[in-house]
């Protein structure tokens, strides 16, 4: 879903496990929010937009708040919560009706009546008529009156959200995202310091950060402004081998992680400078490349391992093992070294993913290329590029006539797809080329 600038934010807070993430699925009518039975799933604080009777606002999913648990995970997970409840215009208590109410509850009510943004108390879990009196317990919080719900079944959601856009503020007209705007992708593996980085873009703790590999679970979106140009960075879950996900909380990570690529222009695929570019580094790149993704690979923490990394040797393995033969660039999201070059490189390949070449441009180019290496033959009768154009965007399509498509070698397809990476600096960019025989269907290779 596209982020609303200027929409009204509604914060989704309260303990863990009390139905939360179900909660925001049920009224975006999405699964983008993690649901476990576990809690302790939701971290990060994660904006997803949410409409209703003709009012666009967007619900921020925090994680589970506990003040009684001293773990520091637990307290970054708190730090986001109240960010989340700063940046809110109204606040939305849920609470488990069935559990009834825990003495941590009453600590998260203190701190909302303390607060000037008006709070709605709904009680979760009521999943049938018989259970809606359970609600009626949550009067103790002062808070008002308080809306039995059931996230599962869908109970009482309707005047929930008549409550909830009743409380709004008067609505701010903010574009949508618009075709300018580049959509970012920061993957990897896990304990990369993708989070560090994307804290580093923001120029805030946006992201929770642990030495706990795993720490992110869900991805989200950060709507930036560089340079006067739009980004939404996405930070996600790290990958790690199919093998090793072992538990469905991981599978649905990695899934997340996939969807992020799927939407993006660019995807930043992280790497640990310390192990240099990893095959698994090689996986996630390929994943990326397979979503159409213009790439990067960024060897982070550059400030503790770049005495150790021959960067020459790690760039040219890239090339090799990569046909999009993306650029490789050194970022330490500690000391904020190359950070604004990075983003300014994603900014460019966004543009290039998006670009157009004029024809009479891509025709000069088929005939210096074909000057320089003449196409093969097969049994005495030589393959003729005859004219080029391009098709299509994001990701760039072009489309070169042949006499006999048969003719059309899978080497000679690769060199003159290398020549276009070095003539128009594409490079980590996706690129496919069509070789059209006459009066027959478009057939891509490339």
């Amino acid at each position: 879903m596209a982020v609303i600038e200027g929409a009204a934010k509604v914060a989704v807070v309260g303990y863990p496990n009390v139905g939360k993430s179900s909660l925001v699925n049920r009224l975006t009518g999405s699964r983008e929010a993690i649901v476990h039975a576990r809690p302790g799933i939701t971290r990060d604080r994660k904006e997803l937009e949410c409409e209703w009777n003709g009012r666009t606002f967007t619900l921020i999913d925090t994680g589970g708040v506990d003040f009684a648990d001293r773990d520091p995970l637990a307290g970054s997970i708190r730090e986001q919560a109240q960010a989340g409840l700063a940046d809110a215009d109204v606040a939305m208590l849920v609470v488990d009706a069935r559990a009834g109410a825990r003495p941590g509850e009453h600590e998260i009510a203190d701190l909302l009546r303390r607060g000037r943004t008006p709070v709605l108390v709904v009680a979760n879990k009521c999943d049938t008529v018989a259970e809606i009196p359970l609600a009626a317990e949550f009067h103790a919080l002062g808070l008002g009156e308080p809306v039995a719900v059931s996230a599962t079944a869908g109970l009482g959601t309707g005047d929930l959200l008549d409550r909830l856009v009743a409380l709004l503020p008067a609505p701010e007209h903010g574009p949508a995202l618009d075709d300018d705007t580049i959509r970012l992708a920061v993957i990897g593996r896990p304990n990369v310091g993708k989070s560090s980085l994307v804290n580093r873009f923001a120029g805030e703790q946006r992201v929770i950060v642990a030495d706990e590999a795993g720490t992110t679970r869900d991805a989200i979106d950060l709507p930036l402004l560089v340079d006067g140009r739009r980004l939404v960075i996405v930070d996600t879950a790290g990958m790690r081998r199919q093998s090793k996900v072992s538990e469905s909380v991981e599978y649905y990570t990695t899934l997340r992680s996939q969807r992020a690529a799927e939407r993006a222009d660019v995807a930043l695929v992280v790497c640990d400078a310390s192990d240099g570019v990893t095959a698994q580094d090689l996986r996630v790149a390929d994943l990326a490349m397979r979503s159409d993704c213009a790439t990067l690979v960024v060897l982070n923490k550059w400030d503790v391992a770049g005495t150790m990394l021959d960067l020459d040797h790690e760039r040219a393995r890239v090339a090799e093992k990569l046909r999009q033969r993306p650029r490789v660039l050194t970022v330490s999201a500690t000391t904020g070294r190359n950070v604004t070059r990075l983003l300014s490189e994603s900014i460019t390949l966004g543009d290039r993913r998006a670009a157009r070449i004029p024809t009479p441009e891509l025709n000069r180019f088929l005939g210096e290329t074909v000057q320089a290496r003449q196409p093969p033959a097969k049994q005495g009768h030589r393959l003729k590029l005859i004219y080029m154009a391009q098709i299509g965007t994001r990701p760039p399509r072009f489309a070169i006539q042949v006499n006999s498509r048969t003719r059309v070698t899978r080497d000679y397809a690769y060199y003159v797809e290398n020549r276009m990476r070095e003539r128009y600096a594409l490079d980590g960019v996706p690129l496919v080329i069509d070789f059209v025989e006459r009066g027959s269907r478009t057939v891509g290779v490339g």
